[in-house]
């Protein structure tokens, strides 16, 4: 009976806990072009930061005016490729990439093109309109705009650390290559370092 009586109060001493736990939590909305930096981490400032930096430096390079020069003044097609984390920490390296590619679009300097599951995910809803979409409405197959150049990059980190101080160093290398010559037209890098202190 003893025994019962404690597991009651343990249980219910247990669940005060949890409930006096949870409602201690404060969550306050905060805008999204914030900084805020609570563990050191890279985290979306970094990204959008770094994004916005290489996109101006990839729109004001040479290779832009050289292009529209032999093309007839037409935009080049762009298509954003692997962007490798080779960093000590997990990164989706997919949110710095849709970072990129907005702002390719938002500039409307370059056009911009789908490119890996994307592009498949469109290919095949291409082959399912050739069986059950009217004549009228059906998207061919090789009318694609086809990518002049592909932006290709990684995200490298390097950390300095003693007792309860480290310096985190981030480097973001992007290169933009000529698909039909191989030739590399530009190649960019951001760095960024954070000192954190525990």
């Amino acid at each position: 009976m003893k025994f019962n009586r404690l597991l009651t109060v343990t249980a219910l001493a247990a669940s005060g806990m949890m409930i006096a736990s949870c409602s201690s939590r404060q969550v306050t909305r905060v805008s999204t072009d914030q900084t805020i930096d609570i563990s050191g981490s890279w985290n979306n400032s970094d990204s959008r930061m770094v994004a916005d930096e290489l996109t101006k430096n990839v729109l004001n390079a040479n290779w832009l005016s050289t292009h529209q020069d032999e093309h007839q003044g037409k935009k080049p097609v762009v298509i954003v490729g692997f962007v490798q984390n080779k960093s000590h920490e997990h990164i989706d390296a997919e949110t710095f990439v849709k970072d990129i590619e907005s702002s390719f679009v938002q500039t409307q300097r370059v056009r911009l093109v789908q490119g890996g599951k994307k592009r498949e995910e469109l290919r095949a809803e291409k082959a399912d309109q050739q069986t059950n979409s009217s004549n009228s409405t059906i998207k061919k197959f090789g009318l694609e705009n086809g990518a002049d150049y592909i932006l290709q990059g990684s995200i490298n980190s390097i950390v300095d650390a003693h007792k309860r101080q480290k310096v985190v160093y981030y480097q973001v290398n992007l290169e933009l290559t000529n698909i039909q010559t191989n030739e590399v037209v530009w190649i960019g890098e951001k760095k960024i370092a954070k000192y954190v202190k525990n």
